[in-house]
């Protein structure tokens, strides 16, 4: 037992020492030595806190991770653990893990993160602790619970649209080096007690060279959200966010997931899915049914609006699609005022 106990802790030390040499590596390169402090919590706490990896715990997932709920000295947290199945011998796996931290850590004090906390670097690959989100995660059509079932008050949803837009802005604005989300959905997408949205999950971003506006990668994101020019010439643009965004605009006001099923077992993307409604007069219906419902005369025009903007956000030729800053400054405006379709004028 003695052997067993001594084992387990020289592979936790090696681990420890492993994980840290690689995120000292990468932050410094990151951040330029520039990051803020965050906790370094022990693999006994983590397990204590997620009663070793409980499933009941779940909380969301994603290709390379699977969240947990946690209570660590009677605080609540989110903690993200990277499964070895999932991540080892996949080389953009384990890049994923350490973006994930890295650029975590350089955006947590800006509100419309899910603000990382700690990790702990006692497991084969880092488990990271972010605060608790109250309300959960979105799911894969827009809604919350484990169904999608909940959905939210349509001015709930223009919120989190417009806090979202915030964040992603940032990422393209606020560093030398503008940083590509590439996962743009709402199972990326947190809420706290106040409904305030989080985004998270930076295991896909790419961060441009200095001074660029565009490198090739390999084509990685969800299906559905996939910029169609990125996806065919593998050049990643912040474009290639801005057409993401705008699929989970239309994701969180129609209330189906970016790739819409049809009686046939085919799926049509939810552009098509939203101008075929409009098209046949069945949208406004459409929206009623997933709790968009006795919006005013004014509330109607914010709709409209809003679904124009998710257009222009989609347009295929990326030249043709507003910089993430204008997209976040309309959407405010959208949720303060009463605004005309014609005033839309981004491009």
């Amino acid at each position: 037992m003695n052997l067993w106990r001594n084992k387990g802790k020289q592979r936790r030390k090696q681990w420890f020492l492993d994980n840290g040499s690689i995120f000292l590596k990468e932050l410094i390169a990151g951040c330029n030595g520039q990051t803020n402090p965050i906790r370094s919590f022990s693999s006994d706490q983590i397990l204590k806190a997620t009663n070793h990896f409980d499933p009941s715990l779940y909380v969301t997932e994603d290709l390379y991770y699977t969240c947990f709920k946690g209570t660590i000295e009677d605080r609540s947290y989110i903690i993200k653990r990277f499964p070895e199945e999932k991540v080892r011998g996949d080389g953009d796996g384990v890049r994923a893990v350490y973006n994930d931290i890295v650029i975590s850590a350089r955006v947590t004090n800006h509100t419309n993160f899910l603000k990382l906390l700690g990790c702990c670097l006692e497991f084969p690959f880092p488990v990271l602790v972010f605060e608790n989100a109250v309300n959960g995660a979105l799911g894969h059509q827009g809604g919350i619970g484990s169904k999608d079932r909940t959905f939210l008050p349509w001015d709930i949803r223009l919120k989190i649209a417009k806090e979202i837009a915030n964040a992603v802005t940032y990422l393209h604005t606020a560093f030398p080096r503008i940083i590509v989300h590439r996962n743009i959905t709402p199972m990326s997408v947190f809420l706290d007690e106040n409904w305030t949205a989080k985004l998270s999950d930076f295991s896909l971003s790419l961060t441009l060279p200095e001074g660029k506006s565009q490198m090739e990668d390999l084509v990685m994101g969800w299906p559905g959200y996939l910029d169609p020019s990125y996806f065919h010439t593998s050049i990643v643009t912040e474009y290639a966010d801005v057409y993401s965004f705008g699929i989970f605009m239309m994701v969180l006001l129609i209330g189906r997931p970016g790739k819409v099923p049809r009686s046939d077992v085919r799926f049509i993307d939810i552009r098509r899915y939203v101008r075929v409604l409009q098209e046949t007069g069945e949208f406004i219906e459409t929206i009623y049914q997933v709790g968009v419902r006795d919006i005013t005369v004014s509330e109607r025009m914010k709709v409209d609006a809003f679904v124009e903007l998710a257009f222009k956000c989609c347009e295929r030729s990326i030249e043709n699609r507003p910089k993430m800053i204008k997209v976040a400054k309309e959407l405010k405006r959208i949720e303060r005022s009463i605004v005309s379709t014609s005033s839309i004028g981004l491009v």
